[in-house]
């Protein structure tokens, strides 16, 4: 049997050709305690990625004698990240564990091009509601204390 190896990976190529757009799918959450040297664990079966960034408070600079209220950025607010999986025993009991430990941990999201952002946090995991012919999710929220921080890809053009 013979194994068929991507040599694009070694490359330093990205693993999928984004310069069109890119699909959602392959996308992956992972994360080690903070700190901790190794690899990052994935979180499995993740359904949903929120917007991750940041947005600069306003801070109000008006003064009496201006007509119109003027404001400048303030320091950029890191909000909380909600991550919701499809619930399958196994992940959600390591989604547990996170949230249960009282840790702080390193968190890594890679996309399918290989961009990945990079933050650390604390989790706290709350059960999705049940209904009826519906998928029983979690929702694992991470409170961002540094970061995020991204890592895009070197791009190779093509041709």
């Amino acid at each position: 049997m013979k194994t068929k190896m991507d040599l694009q990976r070694f490359a330093g190529a990205p693993l999928v050709d984004a310069s069109q757009g890119m699909l959602s799918k392959g996308t992956t959450l992972g994360y080690k305690e903070h700190g901790a040297s190794g690899d990052f664990t994935l979180l499995n079966d993740i359904k949903t990625v929120p917007e991750v960034g940041q947005s600069p408070e306003k801070v109000d600079v008006t003064v009496l004698t201006d007509s119109k209220k003027k404001a400048i950025d303030g320091l950029q607010d890191s909000s909380s990240l909600a991550f919701v999986g499809v619930y399958k025993g196994a992940n959600f009991k390591a989604a547990n564990g996170i949230a249960t430990s009282g840790k702080i941990y390193d968190w890594i999201l890679t996309y399918p091009d290989g961009l990945t952002v990079t933050f650390t946090g604390k989790a706290s995991l709350k059960l999705g509601q049940a209904g009826i012919n519906e998928a029983l999710s979690f929702t694992v929220t991470v409170v961002v204390s540094d970061g995020p921080d991204y890592h895009p890809v070197d791009v190779v053009p093509a041709g």
